[in-house]
C-alpha cells in the first residue's frame, strides 16, 4: 500500500492581500470545489466554488469577507502523503454569484497566476545596447519582488548596437516578455517553487530533466490511467524559411525551409512538415537576427502527436506537473515513450482528486528503451 493511500490527499488554501495566510475557517467550510489549470499555451488559472448562506440581514455574509476582494493573492496546494506541493500562486480577477430561490447561493471565484499582475499597466521604455536576456532579467527583477519572483533567464547572444536598433517596450511587462521570448524561440511563464516563492522562466521549452513517473495503461495492477486517447495532426509541423541580405553587396541569400527543431527529440519518427511558411522580416534584419528568427520559428512549430486523458491520482501517487516530461507505457510501440506535458487540470472535491492532462511530441516511436515507473 502506498504512502498516499495510507495518509490520503489534503488540500491547502492560503489567501491574503500581499502575504497570504491560511484561509479562515468559515471560508474553508463553505468551499465545495477547487479547479486549477496549468497550461503551457493559455496560462495558469484557478476557480474556487463556495456555498453561500443568507444570514439574519438577508445577505450572503461570506461575500463581506475581505479575502474575496479583487487582487487578493491565493495559493492553492495539496499534500500527497507527507509532502506539500503548490499547484498555483495567483490573484483573484473575477466573481460570479449564483442566486437560488431559497436561502442558499453559490459564489464562484476565478483567478490567474502572477502573470496577471504583470499585465495591468502598459509602459514605454527603451533598452540601449542590451541583449534580450538582460532586458528580460531587468523587467522581472524591477517591480515584482513582493511576489517572490526568482528570475530564470537563458542568456542570448544578439547584442543590438544603438546606431542600428534600440529594443523598445510599448506594452505591459507580460506582453513584452512574451514578445521578446517568442522572437528567440523561447517561452515565458511563472510557476510556484514553494509557498510564496515563484520561478519566472524565460528561455527555451524545457525538454530536459528527470521525467515524471510514467502514465501507465493496460498493465494490470500498475495501471494508473482512467482514460488515454491519442491524435495525429499532420498540419501542426511547419517548415519556416527566409532570406538573409548580405550587408556589403546587398545580395539575397535564401534560407531553405527548416524542419522542426525539437531539442532533444522525443519521437524516433518525427512527422514531416507539410506546410511551408516564410519569415517576412528577415530581409530587414542583420544576418544573425535573420538566422535567429528562422530558427525560433522552427523550434516553436507545433507537435503532430498529442494525447489527452485522466490519471487516477490515488494510484499514480504524484502531482502531474505541466511543462515537464512524463513517460507513457502500455499504449503501444508507436505511442510509448517520453512526452512533454502541455497542460494539467486539477479538480479537487471532498473525497476526490482528478487530474486531466494533455501531452504532446513531434511524432511516433520512442527514443528511450524504458521510462521511469
Amino acid at each position: 500500500m502506498s504512502l498516499t493511500s495510507q495518509l490520503g490527499i489534503r488540500q491547502i488554501l492560503w489567501m491574503g492581500s500581499v502575504v497570504p495566510v491560511p484561509a479562515p475557517y468559515e471560508v474553508l467550510r463553505a468551499l465545495t470545489s477547487v479547479e486549477v489549470t496549468n497550461d503551457n499555451e493559455t496560462g495558469d488559472g484557478f476557480q474556487l466554488v463556495f456555498r453561500l448562506q443568507k444570514d439574519r440581514s438577508l445577505d450572503y455574509g461570506l461575500l463581506n469577507n475581505t479575502v474575496f476582494a479583487p487582487g487578493t493573492r491565493v495559493i492553492i496546494g495539496v499534500i500527497l502523503g507527507i509532502l506539500p506541493e503548490v499547484l498555483i500562486d495567483g490573484v483573484i480577477t473575477h466573481h460570479q454569484v449564483k442566486v437560488s430561490g431559497g436561502a442558499e447561493g453559490e459564489l464562484t471565484v476565478t483567478g490567474k497566476d502572477i502573470t496577471a499582475v504583470m499585465d495591468l499597466e502598459e509602459h514605454n521604455a527603451g533598452f540601449d545596447n542590451q541583449p534580450d536576456s538582460v532586458i528580460a532579467l531587468r523587467v522581472i527583477s524591477t517591480s515584482y519582488a513582493g511576489f517572490g519572483l526568482i528570475p530564470a533567464v537563458t542568456p542570448t547572444t544578439d547584442v543590438p548596437i544603438q546606431v542600428d536598433r534600440v529594443p523598445s517596450q510599448q506594452e505591459t511587462d507580460l506582453a513584452f516578455l512574451r514578445r521578446t521570448a517568442e522572437r528567440n524561440g523561447f517561452v515565458f511563464y511563472i510557476e510556484p517553487v514553494t509557498f510564496g516563492v515563484n520561478k519566472a522562466y524565460w528561455g527555451p521549452e524545457n525538454r530536459l530533466g528527470l521525467p515524471q513517473p510514467a502514465l501507465t495503461q493496460d498493465m494490470g495492477a500498475a495501471t494508473n490511467l482512467r482514460s488515454l486517447d491519442f491524435s495525429h495532426d499532420s498540419l501542426q509541423p511547419v517548415a519556416p524559411s527566409g532570406v538573409i541580405v548580405e550587408p556589403f553587396f546587398k545580395l539575397s541569400i535564401p534560407i531553405p525551409p527548416l524542419p522542426s527543431l525539437k531539442i532533444p527529440p522525443l519521437a524516433s519518427v518525427p512527422a514531416p512538415a507539410l506546410r511551408r511558411t516564410i519569415q517576412r522580416d528577415t530581409a530587414n534584419q542583420n544576418p544573425l537576427q535573420a538566422a535567429t528568427s528562422v530558427l525560433a520559428a522552427a523550434t516553436k512549430t507545433g507537435n503532430a502527436v498529442s494525447g489527452e486523458g485522466e490519471v487516477d491520482t490515488m494510484k499514480y501517487g504524484h502531482v502531474l506537473r505541466a511543462r515537464r516530461l512524463v513517460g507513457v507505457r502500455g499504449a503501444s510501440l508507436s505511442y510509448d515513450g517520453l512526452y512533454s506535458v502541455e497542460s494539467v487540470t486539477h479538480k479537487l472535491m471532498r473525497g476526490e482528486y482528478a487530474q486531466r492532462f494533455r501531452i504532446s511530441r513531434e511524432g511516433t516511436g520512442s527514443t528511450v528503451s524504458a521510462v521511469l515507473p
